[in-house]
Parts: C-alpha cells; structure tokens; sequence
C-alpha cells in the first residue's frame, strides 16, 4: 500500500533578528531592525548598560537583513533601504548582522530536526524541507517533536507547515507565524488557500501579481478559476500552466535531500527601453535592487558566490554576458554591486536597454567561509 504524502516546510521565525535577541534577551518585545553594513555593535557603558543604535540615526545605502514581528507591524521588513526604513520605525533598534552566529544556529536546528526525521532538502539558512512520509507518527505528534527538538537545541521557535506537497507546506508555513502549525489535506484547498492573496504562492512576484490583479485576479481562489488557456495567453505556455497547477494545489517535485544550486539570478525586463544617458537614474536604482535581491537569495538559501556575472539584452534582443571571478567568496550587496558594475563596463552601452540581469556562480555554502571574508573582497571601481 502506496503511503500518501506528507511533506513539511519548516521556516525559522525572524531568524537573524531571534538569533540576536539571545545575546541581547531584553530587546525581546521592541522593534529591532538587523543590517548595515557600517552598523555600529552595542556599546556598555561603566554602570553595565546596553546602548544600542537606532534606525533614525543610519546613514548610507544598507539595506534589512530581518526585523523582528515588531519591527514589522511599523512596515519594516526585509530587503526594505535603511534610511527609508526609519521614516517608518526611527525608534527601531538597529544591529550588525552575525553571520557567524546564524550559520552556527543553523547547523544546530537542522541537525536537530534530522535525529527525528532524516529526510531533508536544505533550502536556506533557515528554512528546510522534511519529508515526513515514511515515519510512522502521527503528523501533528511529529511536528510537535520537531519543534521541541528545534528549541532544545537552539532556544529559538519555528513555525512549520505540513501537506501533500512542497508548494501547500510553504504556503502553510506562514499562516500561523510565529511558532505554528498548520496541517493541511487536500481537501481544504478551497477553504483554506483559496481565499488567501495570489502572491502567496511562491514564484507568484510582484510583476507577475501585478499582472494577474490587471486580469481580475487577486487571490489564489480566482486564479484556480481562471481558464488555462487565458493564462498561457498572457504568461507563456510554461508559466501559464505552471499557474493553473499551483491554484489547484498540485506539485509533484520530491523533496531532495542531496541537490546543490550551481547559481542564482535575478533579472527584470523593462516596460520600455532604457537609454544609457537618459535614464541613467532608473537604471542605477534597478540595478541596485538586483544586485540587493540577489544578495538576499544567497542568504536566504546560504550560499556566497565567487562568480558575478551580469546580462544585458538589447532592444533589438541581442544578448551580452560578462563574468567576473573574485578572490573571495561574497554574498553582501555592495560587494556584488561592485563586481557587477565591473562587468558591465565590459560591455557596450551604446544602445537602448530592455532587460538587465545579475548572476552569482561558483557558489559555496556560507557555512565553509569564514565570517570574516567579506572584509577581503577585492575593491572594485564602479
């Protein structure tokens, strides 16, 4: 008899922000914001007092690494500017990132979780996926053990979501954040995920929910509504059927447990063509944006890359690529922002622009690096 499955997402809650709070236990409760690159530590005065710095007082182009739930309910989360950040939270604390510190919680959690259910992709540096269906347990004994393991190990919290597949457990894994758990059957497709926004499902953007909104669609109830065939006219026939599957819950990837990304990407293609000269600005704010994105990936699955490469295409769609290699590994966003920029003074800009695009290679997880790498990068011009 063929066992049906039970796949679990389990996402660590504010991590970077939950990792800190264990040095410093009496932020616990305030808005507090990780970040910055020039981000001064804590200072103790002689009576033995903490001063932190505040968000109001940050001055360059930083960007969020994690906030905590407080700093969320402001408006401020992750991949958020720092100095626009602090018109909505000025109060916010504000703390360097450890990356020592979260790469270490991270092996703590994960190994923890594998004493019970061995079966795991790692997606992150602080997410994972479990396969749960070969275990005998009952699936709401399971993740309670899981989670009690997790906080032995680490003292920190995670909220796990369990169904059939991957892209439901994802789904389910931030409805009862944090430290919840959400199980769900199939059967409650339509009472439970239906009604929640479309950008819920994972691969679902901003341009792309943008988009589908244009098409009258708004949640993931319309999308699962709305007729494949009108989807591929307007997504493609790969993404358009890829949309009317994730709507009606289906995902038939296996958790894979061995598997290493060879590189990440982001890319955006313009509304309309950019000249060099006349959008200089626009092209400089976008090409920001990737290469901060980018930096996020990485973190968020746990890698740093040696390879940055970018890709532009022309509007007359011919397509240039260039690659840098670099002495040291990095994964911050200025420093792929610097090897970026580099590759594109490679490359010429004498035409109108429709699409640019950031890669990172040669990728290696951010636990084999030493904390210190990124101060070794080589100092690129721009």
């Amino acid at each position: 008899m063929t066992r049906r499955r039970r796949i679990a997402h389990l996402d660590m809650d504010a991590f970077f922000a939950s990792v800190e709070l264990l040095s410093f236990p009496e932020l616990k409760g305030k808005p507090v914001v990780v970040g910055g690159r020039s981000t001064e530590p804590p200072k103790m005065d002689e009576s033995g007092v903490r001063h932190y710095a505040r968000l109001r007082d940050y001055v360059g182009r930083g960007v969020i690494t994690t906030s905590t739930y407080e700093a969320r309910a402001l408006g401020v989360f992750s991949g958020m500017g720092l100095m626009k950040s602090a018109a909505l939270a000025p109060d916010a604390i504000l703390l360097p990132a450890n990356f020592e510190a979260y790469r270490h919680y991270s092996r703590l959690f994960k190994t923890a979780v594998a004493t019970i259910a061995p079966q795991i992709e790692d997606r992150g540096i602080d997410e994972i996926y479990i396969d749960l269906t070969d275990l005998d347990q009952d699936t709401d004994r399971l993740a309670l053990r899981i989670k009690q393991a997790v906080r032995d190990a680490t003292g920190l919290s995670c909220s796990i979501g369990i169904s059939p597949n991957k892209l439901l457990s994802k789904i389910c894994s931030d409805l009862d954040k944090p430290d919840g758990v959400t199980i769900l059957d199939h059967a409650e497709l339509s009472t439970r995920i239906w009604p929640l926004p479309a950008k819920k499902i994972n691969g679902i953007g901003p341009k792309a929910n943008e988009k589908l909104a244009g098409l009258g669609i708004h949640t993931i109830g319309d999308l699962a509504s709305a007729e494949p065939q009108m989807l591929i006219a307007h997504f493609g026939r790969a993404t358009g059927h890829w949309l009317h599957q994730a709507a009606h819950g289906i995902d038939e990837r296996p958790v894979v447990t061995s598997s290493e990304p060879k590189s990440l990407s982001r890319e955006t293609t313009f509304e309309r063509d950019l000249h060099v000269s006349q959008d200089r600005a626009r092209l400089s704010s976008v090409f920001t944006e990737l290469c901060n994105r980018l930096s996020e990936d990485l973190l968020r699955k746990g890698y740093a890359t040696k390879t940055i490469g970018i890709k532009v295409k022309y509007a007359d769609f011919q397509v240039l690529t260039r690659d840098l290699t670099l002495t040291a590994p990095v994964y911050e966003g200025g420093a792929i922002r610097r090897a970026a920029t580099e590759c594109l003074r490679r490359i010429p800009l004498d035409q109108k622009i429709r699409l640019l695009g950031v890669r990172a290679g040669s990728l290696m997880p951010i636990a084999s690096i030493a904390q210190d790498t990124q101060s070794y990068q080589p100092d690129l011009p721009f």
